[in-house]
């Protein structure tokens, strides 16, 4: 309810939701790993990775911690 309150969306639109996708677009391509190799190793389908990067699709807490956690990130050190 506080996000309806304080003018930010749930949704894909969230300032802070696409840039936390956008860190992992960029953590995926200093990898040097295209869309089909990251899903390959999430055991996903190309579309996976494509839809939520685009924001087709939103990922939940799980989904987030398994591309996280694939991608060798620390989500802790992005909190602000």
């Amino acid at each position: 309810m506080v996000a309806a309150l304080d003018g930010r969306g749930k949704g894909f639109g969230d300032a802070r939701y696409r840039a936390l996708i956008d860190l992992l677009v960029v953590a995926r391509k200093d990898q040097g790993l295209s869309q089909s190799a990251l899903a390959t190793k999430l055991n996903r389908h190309q579309q996976f990775v494509s839809r939520y990067e685009t924001g087709e699709r939103r990922l939940d807490v799980i989904e987030f911690v398994d591309v996280a956690r694939t991608l060798g990130c620390q989500p802790d050190i992005w909190t602000t």
